[in-house]
């Protein structure tokens, strides 16, 4: 089973390379690996070594330690049943987030209230 820890980076690796708008591959590439090694660190099936991470972190442009950002308080919430910021960032939520608004205003307060119900 995977570690908490490898399992976040993994999902910040993912959520960062969606927002610069490179796939699995364009970034196997720039870090000398496979995609599927990409896609295993991004599940967390397989540790990333830290050099490979900062090699990661280049190609991302971005700090090493973003990928560590959030990690506590997603155990915090985790422990008090809280959605996490990753949850919230996944590609279904945003799928979600954009099909809801899709919807005209009328019918996604009713959606809404719904899914409030249906949750209670």
């Amino acid at each position: 089973m995977p570690h908490t820890v490898d399992v976040h980076v993994g999902k910040r690796i993912r959520h960062r390379r969606w927002l610069v708008g490179k796939t699995q591959q364009e970034l196997a590439s720039a870090v000398g690996v496979k995609f599927q090694q990409i896609q295993k660190y991004e599940t967390g099936a397989n540790r990333v070594s830290a050099s490979r991470l900062w090699e990661i972190a280049v190609a991302l442009d971005v700090d090493v330690t973003h990928f560590f950002q959030g990690l506590e308080k997603t155990r915090e919430d985790a422990a008090e049943g809280h959605l996490s910021a990753e949850t919230l960032q996944s590609k279904e939520a945003v799928d979600l987030v954009r099909a809801f608004y899709s919807i005209p205003e009328k019918q996604r307060v009713q959606l809404s209230g719904l899914a409030k119900v249906l949750t209670a």
